[in-house]
């Protein structure tokens, strides 16, 4: 059996094995369904396999499993029914066994994992969410966490992810904002890119890698009313310049598999589009990895696409349009067999599918090292580097909106300190979506952060919720006004929440104490699903700080949630206003940090933050025919793209584009001096935009086309160069090429998209305009 000759090239090792494969041992590589339903725990602690599980490989073998490890209200998987570190590599280990000692061939299980930010098991790292990632501007630091995570998922038998998210948000009020880079494709392309070299690491086959899955393809961010999964309008060149250009750089970085969208574009859904998962993805960039659906998208085709007559259909034309790999399987378990009897796909359809699964897993090393150390596990999973790391990124992506007559840093020996609102100690509220049960204590909340800051003196923290995110509520307000009341400066942490319900109680609004109820009470509004018509805050969490602020204390709001909030109010009344995100695990101590001076802010947006929604869309790279305003605002948002303060000031000089006019293969040197004018070290984001001046379609007004995180002491100057040549000055053409054309650009260096010194660059190669 040349297949499980390991000095063999993986082409030759596939080619062997599938020749071997019955049509029932093909159609087994193509299904991934629930890995949480194949194990049943006891309520003595003994762990068994499902008889579902075993009849599953007995018919033909399981190709995937899908979130074994996972554990969340969805799954139903809570603490005491769910996994540890060292059980959760025992069990994929007793499952990948069984697979291979009972099934014909020995094919091993690739286990797929969700990992947005962090390995969603029991006991893993819970980082920052990636649209507080994509605030950091750090790529390499991104990066950094990305083979932590790779290294905690594979520790337990993991060996793919899906992620990272590569969707360009154009609408806020989708829920799955959260999950995004932000709204700018070159970032966001930046960030896919790291995840990729990340994730994979070096090599496929090492015991700290896992498969990347780019995801969602494509344009899923750009839906209809910011709803999830509805319609796309949108022309096939601006999908190409925009929502594509970050899946293309992941895939030019290394990515082996791509998840489709939900969403259709133009009436053609993603799952069945022959353009993008044939003449774009394999053809265009010479994609070699395999392709696998959404969870449920196949049954939209019959049941809300609607293109699809019956499931047979839906999957004959997921298959010829290149779908490798169904996540849930139902379908393809129902109807592949049914198809091929009639005729409507051939053996040689499903030998393509297989064979794209199967380099992978030679790839990833199952054949010759399928199982996994239980031992490793526990050592790498939540190990104390993983949450100095989490508390790191978490300090680099807070934004500072605003901080009026220095209100910030406080001083450490600041009398009373009032911590007000419902995510002042709310745990589950700073992680986001797709985030397991946490055991006590392993989140830092806010209230817990500041006291840990002032050394633990439980007198100089007072601490009430308010109300709640959601619902009318005021009786919590009597003593949130009582404790503000007694302090010095009052922080108020409101915003949003994508916790689920974990069944772990609510909060007594008369005393801020936990209460188990066995059912929590659902403060949701962002997430997976949980879309918007606004952005303004919920319940009455806007009067609570109107309130708070009528007592004339100094006032400091820290944000947080999964999207942008639109309150002029409080974006014109606080003193000081922070940006968190969902901060993940060691979000308190991280929000702690920034407030006493510990931390210097350094986190710029990567979306725009709108006065109000009707303002939608926002976003900075509009194109300059976008109209002039509506009769009762402007266009501006309340704070732009790149935008954040510090505790340093930074001055740009002397910038310059050397040579001032170029050919369209040529390249100029873009520099700037930045100097540190502040009285302490600092972090800041120099921001290259291009401008096009006159060109055959119309171009955005400006387009972020490079950017540097640089560290300066006070006092200090440093030149930052960038280079621009073709890729930051291409567009695509209405052919769909990338083309530069000859004319005039505007270079822009500066902080944020709406400040920046100018210079500029002509392109001159004597060819005439397309």
């Amino acid at each position: 059996m040349n297949y499980k000759d390991k000095t063999l090239p993986v082409a030759d090792r596939v080619q062997d094995l599938l020749q071997r494969m019955t049509l029932e041992e093909k159609a087994g590589q193509l299904v991934q369904p629930f890995g949480w339903k194949c194990y049943e725990k006891q309520p003595d602690g003994t762990i068994g396999m499902t008889e579902a599980f075993k009849r599953q490989v007995a018919r033909g073998g399981v190709g995937s499993l899908y979130g074994t490890l996972r554990a969340d209200p969805w799954t139903g998987v809570t603490l005491e029914s769910g996994l540890s570190p060292r059980e959760g590599a025992e069990v994929i280990n007793t499952l990948q066994a069984y697979a291979i000692k009972e099934s014909r061939l020995g094919i091993p299980i690739l286990f797929g994992e969700e990992c947005s930010h962090g390995h969603m098991a029991i006991g893993a790292t819970v980082f920052p969410v990636p649209l507080a990632l994509g605030s950091t501007w750090n790529p390499g630091l991104y990066r950094e966490m990305c083979r932590a995570v790779a290294a905690e998922t594979r520790s337990q038998g993991g060996a793919a992810t899906y992620s990272p998210v590569l969707d360009v948000v154009r609408d806020p009020r989708w829920g799955r904002t959260e999950e995004t880079f932000g709204e700018d494709p070159f970032l966001i392309a930046a960030m896919g890119m790291e995840a990729v070299k990340g994730l994979q690491g070096d090599r496929l086959d090492a015991e700290d890698a896992v498969l990347a899955t780019l995801k969602h393809f494509a344009a899923y961010g750009s839906s209809e009313g910011g709803r999830n999964s509805a319609p796309v309008h949108m022309g096939l060149r601006e999908l190409h310049e925009v929502d594509l250009l970050p899946f293309r750089k992941a895939v030019e970085a290394g990515a082996r598999s791509i998840m489709t969208a939900y969403n259709e574009i133009d009436g053609v859904p993603c799952t069945t589009s022959r353009y993008l998962l044939q003449e774009v993805l394999r053809e265009g960039w010479g994609f070699d990895g395999f392709v696998i659906t959404d969870c449920g998208a196949l049954g939209m085709l019959t049941n809300g696409h609607n293109t699809a007559e019956n499931g047979e259909s839906a999957v004959v034309q997921a298959l010829h349009a290149g779908i490798d790999m169904e996540m849930s399987g139902e379908m393809f378990e129902q109807h592949l067999a049914a198809a091929i009897d009639s005729g409507r796909l051939l053996e040689s359809d499903l030998d393509r599918a297989a064979a794209r699964i199967l380099e992978l897993k030679f790839a990833l090393g199952l054949f010759d090292r399928p199982f996994t150390d239980p031992k490793q596990a526990e050592q790498v999973i939540g190990r104390q580097e993983h949450r100095e790391l989490a508390r790191r990124i978490a300090g680099e992506s807070i934004v500072m909106l605003k901080n009026q007559a220095g209100t910030l840093p406080l001083a450490k020996n600041t009398g009373r300190i009032a911590v007000i609102g419902p995510n002042a100690d709310a745990p589950y509220n700073q992680l986001g979506d797709y985030t397991s049960p946490q055991p006590k204590g392993a989140i830092v909340t806010v209230v817990e952060g500041i006291r840990s800051a002032l050394g633990g003196d439980p007198d100089r923290v007072l601490y009430a919720p308010g109300c709640r995110i959601k619902g009318d509520s005021r009786e919590g307000f009597p003593y949130a006004l009582e404790c503000a009341a007694q302090a010095d400066v009052v922080v108020m942490a409101v915003g949003g929440s994508s916790a689920r319900d974990f069944g772990e109680g609510t909060i007594d609004l008369l005393t801020g104490a936990s209460v188990v109820t066995g059912h929590a009470w659902s403060d949701m509004e962002c997430g997976e699903g949980i879309d918007r018509s606004t952005l303004n805050l919920l319940g009455v969490q806007l009067e609570l700080v109107q309130e708070i602020h009528k007592l004339g204390k100094p006032l400091v709001v820290v944000y947080i949630n999964g999207r942008p909030i639109a309150e002029p109010w409080i974006a014109q009344h606080a003193d000081a206003i922070l940006e968190a995100w969902y901060p993940g695990q060691e979000g308190g101590h991280a929000i702690a940090d920034i407030l006493f001076g510990d931390v210097n802010p350094s986190g710029r947006l990567t979306i725009s933050i709108p006065k109000h929604a009707g303002q939608l869309p926002v976003y900075y790279y509009k194109r300059r025919t976008r109209g002039k305003r509506y009769l009762e605002t402007d266009f501006e948002a309340e704070y732009p793209f790149g935008f954040g303060l510090g505790y340093s000031e930074f001055k740009y000089s002397y910038l310059q584009v050397e040579p001032a006019v170029i050919s369209a293969d040529g390249e100029a040197l873009v520099s700037v001096e930045v100097t540190n004018t502040g009285a302490v070290p600092g972090a800041e984001v120099v921001q290259l935009y291009i401008s096009d001046l006159a060109s055959t379609v119309t171009r955005p007004e400006k387009s972020l086309k490079g950017f540097d995180k640089i560290s300066l002491l006070p006092g200090e100057t440093r030149t930052v160069n960038f280079t621009v040549g073709r890729e930051q000055l291409e567009f695509v053409s209405m052919d769909l090429a990338r083309v530069v054309e000859d004319g005039d650009f505007t270079i822009g260096v500066g902080p944020h998209s709406g400040e920046y010194l100018t210079a500029p660059l002509r392109v001159e190669s004597g060819r005439e305009r397309i």
